[in-house]
């Protein structure tokens, strides 16, 4: 099967199997693993931060860098289709008690100016911080390119930038910027092993050293410490050293990927929006629905996902080749045709 339901079905190389199994491993409850010390300072000092905390998953990275932020009762900006409001399954309400509102579409500075609530007294509500996604998951991998001037905005008024930044390193490398560029823009910034870089699980947070502090106590109060995770950090370190120059060749698989589809179906995808690695394929214009496609590819050796009921959404990574992704293209193309 070819499978290109997200980049998170990426499994460990024979090298980075190599690199969990010898790695150096200690209590991290402790504080005293030091292949996790070593990640944490590693990936801190590649977002230009202070200190690192690394969880399990993107989700309880961004619970836990948003919380850090945002009082209970506060209010929480972002994207209405961002992962913190659409995927992480009300965690930030149920758990931190974070209010949302929401803008649409790409980040854009007007929208969000016209949403930010300043302090009008103990009767209203007053925004306490901004997410952004960046890559943007279920805007096609989209490089938020309003990022910087919102960062501007945000630093003018005092509120703090939360960066959703799971995919962070397809952005660095699809721009030729450096990761920390648009870390250090913001106060809390959350980065993910387990997608582009292959990893078989965690993700970073990180911030200042009185942040990661807080973050620290929370990870162990909600059930989430660890104690010999360096096998899984020697994973994240083999990961940053082999695995983020190579998204360029995700990002070529999709945008090939993304042509041949919009051949075979005109206005189904837009190729020069393909910014990465994911291509969100519309198919109200074929008059199929997701289910039906994504049964269909299924019986012929190739795994695809929705996220509508009309929006298909095919992800490469490192486990899916040039001719897997080519493969792919032709098949999608043929399903939606006939």
């Amino acid at each position: 099967m070819i499978d290109l339901r997200s980049d998170t079905v990426t499994r460990p190389s024979a090298g980075m199997l190599a690199a969990m199994t010898s790695a150096p491993l200690g209590d991290d409850v402790y504080g005293e693993d030091p292949t996790v010390n070593q990640l944490e300072e590693t990936v801190a000092g590649l977002l230009g931060h202070e200190a690192g905390l690394f969880v399990a998953t993107g989700s309880l990275a961004n619970l836990l860098g948003v919380q850090a932020l945002v009082p209970r009762g506060g209010e929480l900006l972002c994207e209405a289709s961002s992962h913190v409001v659409r995927a992480e399954l009300g965690g930030h309400a149920a758990v931190s008690g974070v209010t949302t509102r929401t803008w649409i579409g790409p980040t854009d500075l007007t929208q969000v100016q016209a949403l930010i609530a300043p302090d009008l007294g103990p009767y209203f509500i007053t925004t306490s911080a901004v997410s952004v996604e960046n890559t943007h998951n279920f805007g096609g991998g989209a490089i938020q390119h309003g990022y910087d001037a919102l960062a501007d905005e945000l630093a003018s008024r005092s509120i703090p930038l939360h960066l959703d930044g799971a995919r962070l390193w397809n952005a660095a490398v699809a721009t030729g910027r450096t990761p920390a560029s648009y870390a250090v823009r913001a106060a809390a910034a959350s980065v993910c092993l387990s997608k582009g870089l292959g990893a078989p699980i965690g993700s970073v947070l990180v911030g200042s050293t009185e942040l990661i502090r807080e973050a620290r106590i929370w990870r162990k109060r909600l059930g989430a410490g660890w104690r010999q995770a360096g096998v899984l950090a020697g994973a994240g370190l083999y990961a940053l050293e082999h695995n983020i120059d190579r998204l360029a060749e995700d990002h070529t698989n999709a945008r090939h990927l993304a042509e041949v589809l919009a051949d075979a179906a005109p206005g189904s995808v837009k190729p020069d929006q393909v910014d990465t690695n994911i291509v969100v394929a519309d198919l109200a214009v074929t008059g199929k629905t997701v289910a039906e496609v994504v049964a269909a590819a299924r019986t012929e050796g190739l795994l695809v996902g929705g996220i509508g009921a009309t929006q298909l959404r095919v992800v490469t990574h490192l486990d899916a080749s040039a001719s897997d992704c080519k493969l792919a293209a032709e098949t999608l193309a043929r399903l939606l045709t006939t």
